[in-house]
């Protein structure tokens, strides 16, 4: 018979599995991004938005992808940069810059292998909203334990860290 020692270390196992799952799932994704389309799943991100709402906003954009408005920025520019998106003056508004896609950008978002954004999103977007405010409150419990923790971490794409971590 198992300790509660015992079944706690196994628990704390297994849920280490489910993180290793996941994380693993999340950068094979973004990998077959980058193999199909060329670009960074953070990158493709921005083309789906721009293409769900053309002439939006790099602030709007920024808040849709849950992001800082510089880091939208420089990705929009990449981008810009790239030949895959236009900046356009807003006819309604001459000092707001629209953002429009391009057939280069439209050729590459006709590659996505899935959600541009990430499976991770996907699957929480699937989740009922008890379960998901009940994994929401424990893993604020878990951030709170969790030595060293970086907060800015809380703004960057996951596609990018994944990204990170594979350059190392």
């Amino acid at each position: 018979m198992q300790t509660e020692n015992q079944l706690t270390q196994q628990t704390v196992l297994d849920v280490l599995q489910q993180f290793r799952l996941i994380y693993g799932s999340m950068r094979r994704h973004f990998r077959m991004v980058e193999e199909r389309c060329g670009m960074s799943g953070s990158q493709m991100w921005v083309l789906q938005e721009v293409h769900r709402s053309p002439e939006i906003g790099i602030g709007e954009l920024a808040i849709r992808m849950g992001i800082h408005q510089s880091t939208c920025s420089l990705l929009v520019d990449k981008l810009v940069g790239f030949g895959c998106l236009n900046k356009r003056r807003q006819e309604a508004d001459h000092r707001r810059v629209g953002l429009c896609l391009t057939d280069k950008g439209a050729a590459a978002l006709a590659r996505l292998p899935g959600p541009a954004e990430g499976i991770l999103p996907e699957a929480l977007s699937n989740l009922s909203e008890t379960v998901l405010r009940t994994l929401h409150i424990n893993l604020d419990e878990l951030i709170r334990n969790l030595p060293g923790k970086e907060d800015s971490y809380a703004n960057t794409p996951l596609a990018d860290m994944v990204r990170q971590r594979e350059e190392v």
